[in-house]
């Protein structure tokens, strides 16, 4: 848990109440959702009614005007519990600041108070079947016929799909636009819409119990007046927000690497080996050791990245390393600390066995950590 100075009390006490709630609500019932493979839908209300929805928003929408401090905490604690909780800060961070800082009033009156309540659960369209890295190349279309555009494609491994309600979809509205990027325009699009069907639900190895799905669009009218932002505009968008979403991905990284680590330093002072406790053996304890090192550095890393962007500086090449690099550090500490379990860290009762199915796709979701090598030789000058 962060020790940053940019935490102050009232952070301390928003992370009481985080933690009360999530004890009460989450952890007693969150082995049964992940055995069950969803969260239920009623969650996001009672989320909503304890204001852990986009507390950043401004009051007139449903929000308290909260800095990026409230969502670090609430994203520790999800964490904390499980990463298929990571629907929530995909919602509150990721998607509805595009609402946010593209809507024009008359979007933002019309989507924000839902997205604050719960009564509205947001999504992003961006992957497709044949595209994942390369946003350049999708394919769906969204082609402007008289008030509406007329939306064709598909979409997958969409977070918060089932349950979504709201859909920021990336589409080209200019499919000849030359460089093709100058095409790509943002719609969004309601989950009721004729047209709009959503997949089942993807049978994934990890995050069991967050809902990621398909998305296919068969000749779907979006008014006109759901674009977000200009036409043309959507990559530029795109860009502008990614350094947040990479930030979330890193702070749920070094929480999965620091629980797996305290895990296993609980487990190796109670398991005995040959008489005596396996964490007493040298080779175990310099294992432990090197992870905590790197876990330090990692957390101090990045627990100063938080802060410049709070500060709003820009960050995206330290953000990408921190991505990267964090959340190969979470694979390395999760499959050194499976094997100080033995037998028993391939066991479904022990929580690291869930760890180290769900922290791998981290370092492919919010761009791959081989793109996030490539950025920063960019911003390197190679």
């Amino acid at each position: 848990m962060s020790t940053a100075t940019f935490l102050k009390e009232e952070h301390a006490i928003f992370r009481k109440s985080v933690r009360s709630f999530l004890e009460k609500e989450v952890k007693p019932h969150y082995e049964k959702w992940e055995k069950d493979g969803l969260i239920p839908r009623d969650l996001w209300g009672k989320l909503g009614q304890q204001g852990l929805l986009c507390p950043w928003l401004p009051e007139e929408f449903g929000g308290g005007e909260a800095d990026f401090g409230y969502s670090f905490v609430l994203i520790e604690e999800l964490e904390r519990v499980g990463s298929s909780l990571v629907g929530v800060p995909l919602h509150n961070d990721v998607v509805v600041p595009y609402l946010w800082h593209y809507g024009s009033t008359e979007q933002k009156k019309r989507w924000l108070p839902s997205c604050t309540s719960g009564k509205s659960v947001s999504a992003i369209g961006m992957t497709e079947p044949g595209t994942g890295s390369d946003l350049a190349a999708i394919k769906t279309t969204a082609i402007l016929d008289g008030d509406s555009y007329v939306v064709n494609g598909s979409k997958t491994f969409i977070s918060n799909g089932l349950h979504g309600d709201l859909f920021v979809v990336v589409c080209k509205t200019d499919p000849k636009a030359q460089p093709a990027h100058k095409g790509i325009s943002l719609l969004v699009i309601d989950a009721d819409t004729p047209g709009f069907t959503k997949g089942k639900k993807l049978d994934k190895v990890g995050l069991r119990s967050q809902d990621t799905i398909e998305l296919s669009f068969e000749d779907v009218r979006v008014p006109k007046a759901n674009l977000l932002g200009e036409a043309g505009r959507g990559f530029y968008y795109l860009m502008e927000q990614l350094q947040q979403e990479r930030l979330i991905v890193a702070i749920a990284a070094i929480v999965s690497a620091e629980r797996t680590l305290e895990l296993t330093l609980d487990y190796v002072k109670e398991r005995k080996a040959f008489g005596k406790p396996i964490g007493s053996f040298q080779h175990n304890q310099f294992t432990l050791v090197e992870l905590a090192t790197k876990i330090e550095i990692g957390r101090t890393f990045l627990d100063s990245l938080v802060e410049r962007h709070m500060n709003q500086e820009d960050v995206v090449k330290e953000v990408s390393m921190a991505k990267y690099w964090l959340t190969d550090l979470a694979k390395e500490v999760v499959s050194s600390c499976v094997q100080l379990h033995g037998g028993y860290g391939y066991m479904e009762e022990y929580e690291v066995a869930r760890r180290s199915r769900d922290i791998p796709v981290s370092a492919i979701y919010a761009g791959t950590n081989e793109i996030m090598k490539s950025i920063i030789a960019k911003k390197m000058g190679l």
